[in-house]
């Protein structure tokens, strides 16, 4: 597995930019093809005018590649501008987890917050594009803008959030809550990104999605074949239909779940 170039940031945002990609800065977050971002939603012009200075660059990221790697010191965020990523930590043993997965329009990397360094590693699920936010000039625009910093305070508090639901999958569902408790979440995600929230492509394979749910591939294949045969959903490979949403929720004892 190949991991891209980073250097530290030192005061200038070009600092931060991956060494064979300083030539990828193009585009505004108004006109962004992903829409807006967790960041940006809800800020008016002046803000995203802002915003987009502190986008330093757009990193491509090839399929299997690491983005960062648990243990990586923090310098940045990253937003998702077209692929699917997801985050893997590493257990004791060595034992690899899926620990979350980030769709178009998302942010990743904030775990770096707290202790200064990744605590889980990035990986692009298909060949993706992430916009790069240097955290210094993140951190100076939430100080100089209270509308952005407000921003700020609620994606962290989403972040909280979707822990909390992934320790209630993990830790009280079923196996078939856990299921269709991630359709259901996978669903509104798209929704919020006005994408069809009843068809959809998984970027993710089902081994992932068993190590995300804590649920084995076998688990995850005859649960896919059940809700199948009983009308919730048709399935052509990757693809996926949601055809009866209110069944489907109807599976869970926890609304609390959809979270995220």
């Amino acid at each position: 597995m190949r991991i891209l170039p980073t250097v530290p940031v030192r005061g200038s945002p070009h600092a931060a930019l991956p060494l064979r990609a300083r030539d990828a800065q193009s585009g505004s977050c108004s006109g962004c093809s992903c829409g807006t971002t967790w960041l940006s939603s809800g800020l008016d012009d002046g803000d995203l005018g802002h915003l987009e200075t502190v986008v330093s660059a757009r990193r491509r990221v090839a399929r299997g590649t690491m983005l960062f790697k648990a243990g990586d010191p923090f310098h940045a965020v990253y937003a998702v501008r077209s692929g699917c990523m997801k985050s893997v930590v590493t257990r004791k043993g060595g034992a690899e987890q899926v620990s979350g997965f980030y769709l178009v329009g998302e942010l990743l990397g904030l775990d770096g917050m707290g202790r200064g360094r990744y605590d889980c590693s990035a990986i692009a699920l298909e060949d993706s594009v992430v916009c790069v936010l240097p955290f210094p000039l993140v951190e100076q625009l939430a100080h100089e803008r209270p509308s952005f910093q407000h921003r700020l305070y609620a994606v962290l508090s989403r972040e909280i959030s979707r822990n909390h639901n992934v320790m209630l999958l993990l830790g009280t569902m079923r196996a078939e809550e856990r299921l269709a408790a991630f359709l259901l979440s996978l669903s509104s995600r798209l929704a919020r990104r006005d994408h069809s929230p009843f068809e959809f492509s998984l970027r993710m394979t089902r081994e992932d999605i068993g190590s995300y749910l804590g649920l084995t591939l076998e688990t995850i294949s005859r649960l896919f074949g059940r809700f199948r045969d009983a009308g919730l959903l048709e399935i052509d490979q990757r693809k996926v239909r949601i055809r009866d949403h209110a069944g489907l929720k109807a599976l869970l004892s926890q609304d609390e779940a959809l979270a995220g």
